[in-house]
């Protein structure tokens, strides 16, 4: 597990993903996969507009990107921050990837799979359950989401 202060520090830098995210018109979210040795090893925003991707999720993009880094798909000793409680399919993903330990930002009360609506990766049928942190830097992601919400139906 990593401290506080790496932890802010990671979840700053999906939070800055996220913003990349708004000229496209994707929901600003941002995702970061850290290795054990607290190495940056995959990268992911929303790209659901830009590519018109349904699985343009950040969390799926940065999945992806680290699995592609280590050249195989089990990512059993990394640390997923994103921005928003994971959707039911990022949900699986986490799962499938067997991701060591989760940390969110804000919830998501509409789609979120970590606690919100469902609670996927805490399934006890499941054969993998990450570890899971939420609401590290909850206030910021959430007016993020807010504004762009806000803007996009006006």
């Amino acid at each position: 597990m990593t401290s506080d202060a790496a932890a802010d520090a990671f979840m700053a830098r999906a939070l800055g993903l996220a913003r990349e995210a708004l000229p496209d018109g994707d929901v600003p979210v941002g995702a970061v996969v850290v290795d054990a040795a607290g190495q940056i090893i995959g990268l992911g925003r929303n790209t659901r507009e830009r590519d018109a991707d349904p699985t343009g999720h950040a969390e799926i993009v940065a999945l992806r990107e680290a699995a592609a880094a280590r050249g195989e798909w089990r990512l059993d000793d990394c640390t997923l921050y994103v921005t928003l409680e994971p959707c039911t399919m990022c949900a699986g993903a986490i799962v499938q990837s067997r991701i060591a330990h989760l940390v969110f930002g804000a919830w998501d009360e509409k789609a979120g799979a970590v606690g919100s609506l469902w609670d996927v990766v805490r399934d006890r049928r499941l054969n993998h359950r990450p570890e899971v942190t939420s609401g590290v830097r909850a206030e910021e992601s959430s007016e993020l989401l807010q504004e762009f919400f806000r803007d996009h139906r006006a």
